[in-house]
């Protein structure tokens, strides 16, 4: 039972050194790929581009906005932030104004298909007198 004991708190042990072992060689890979003009993320949330490291005080300048600037220690540093390549749909401009509205049947679906709501049915536009009236019988409710 006592060996037991012994060989799992040794498996215990070595796991949480592998860890840190992990976790260090994690951290410096990250620190290699610090240069200027990188963009990165602070361990408190702060997004900058490097300016410059000072390798002798483990010190990073990061600047957060134009003429705005940082100092952090060098490990607070956490993230390389990737840009995102988001993909460029064409944007496809009607010739006239018609195409942007929708036109409704007699039974409510929408002509075309392409505006209104998931079951194309076009949402009902309420008149100004309809909101007046709505209004005034909310009120009426709430006193």
């Amino acid at each position: 039972m006592t060996i037991l004991l012994f060989a799992m708190l040794g498996v215990f042990i070595f796991m949480m050194f592998r860890r840190n072992k992990k976790t260090q060689q994690q951290q410096a890979q990250l620190q290699s790929k610090f240069a200027p003009g990188v963009e990165v993320m602070t361990s408190f949330g702060l997004f900058g581009r490097i300016v410059e490291i000072d390798e002798d005080e483990n010190k990073v300048l990061l600047e957060l906005s134009p003429g705005n600037t940082a100092t952090v220690h060098r490990q607070a540093v956490t993230k390389i932030v990737e840009p995102v390549v988001a993909a460029e749909e064409p944007t496809v401009v009607p010739n006239d104004a018609s195409s942007l509205t929708a036109e409704t049947t007699a039974d409510g679906t929408v002509a075309g298909g392409t505006a209104g709501t998931a079951d194309n049915t076009a949402p009902r536009v309420e008149t100004p007198e309809e909101t007046m009236r709505r209004l005034n019988d909310e009120g009426k409710k709430d006193s």
